[in-house]
């Protein structure tokens, strides 16, 4: 009998900005995070076509309102109550947007999940 693969409640998880991500606010308030591209083959790539050392990557604006809010402390579900409370009506549809955008960060390694603590 096969056993069926658990699936994560994304809302229930608590997510934590990589450390090696570094990030501003350009003049549009919108996020710019700096990943470094590191590695054997990126190095040669940088030597041989100049390709850049950090690439940057522009968040939309409701990335951007999340991104500063993501401390470790708030689950997805409370960041999703606060983006549903500063976007009304245009964050819909909240709850499948807010886990696409997670599933798409960890995808990228620039945030990682905490389980929340049983009791």
């Amino acid at each position: 009998m096969k056993k069926k693969k658990q699936q994560k409640n994304y809302l229930d998880l608590i997510p934590e900005r990589a450390g090696e991500i570094s990030w501003e606010l350009d003049e549009n308030k919108i996020v710019v995070l700096s990943v470094e591209n590191t590695g054997v083959f990126n190095r040669i790539a940088q030597k041989l076509f100049h390709r850049p050392r950090y690439t940057k990557v522009h968040l939309d604006k409701f990335g951007s309102f999340l991104w500063p809010l993501i401390d470790g402390e708030k689950s997805v579900l409370e960041l999703a109550n606060l983006q549903k409370e500063a976007f009304g009506e245009e964050a819909e549809p909240l709850y499948p947007r807010i886990v696409k955008y997670f599933q798409i960060v960890e995808s990228y390694r620039f945030i990682h999940f905490k389980t929340p603590e049983q009791p």
